[in-house]
């Protein structure tokens, strides 16, 4: 009896050690890929887009006006980062957020960065899963 409950004990330890480094790994590929597309956005948008971009960053560079989805109440965070946000700030991005179909996600971001408003981390990891996923469909 014993060693089974020993075998069992081990086996279910050596699930949560794998599931344990599935998820760092996941978490630095993430950090990795979050530096790529900072890179990226801060490149030469001179000449062809490149196709690996959700939205052209020819077509990004244009714009110099954030386009507002219905959130101008947002404006009043700005300059607030997105750890000191309270509660109900946190809130009230996320029903924005909420709110947004999935193909407006990029847009959003990019008008919430240009005016300088910090996401909530989840948000802002959420709005970047989805981004990603648009953009393999895309590929």
């Amino acid at each position: 009896m014993i060693p089974l409950i020993l075998f069992i004990a081990l086996g279910i330890l050596i699930l949560v050690l794998f599931e344990w480094r599935a998820r760092r790994q996941t978490a630095e590929e993430r950090a990795k890929e979050d530096a790529q597309v900072a890179a990226r956005q801060t490149q030469n948008t001179e000449g062809e887009c490149c196709g690996q971009h959700l939205v052209c960053e020819r077509e990004k560079a244009m714009t110099t006006e954030p386009v507002y989805y219905d959130d101008e109440e947002l404006d009043n965070l700005q300059g607030i980062a997105a750890e000191d946000l309270t509660e109900e700030q946190a809130e009230e991005i996320k029903a924005v957020y909420r709110s947004l179909m999935p193909q407006d996600i990029t847009g959003w971001v990019r008008s919430i960065e240009q005016r300088g408003i910090s996401l909530p981390e989840d948000v802002r990891e959420e709005a970047l899963l989805i981004v990603r996923e648009e953009r393999s469909k895309r590929a």
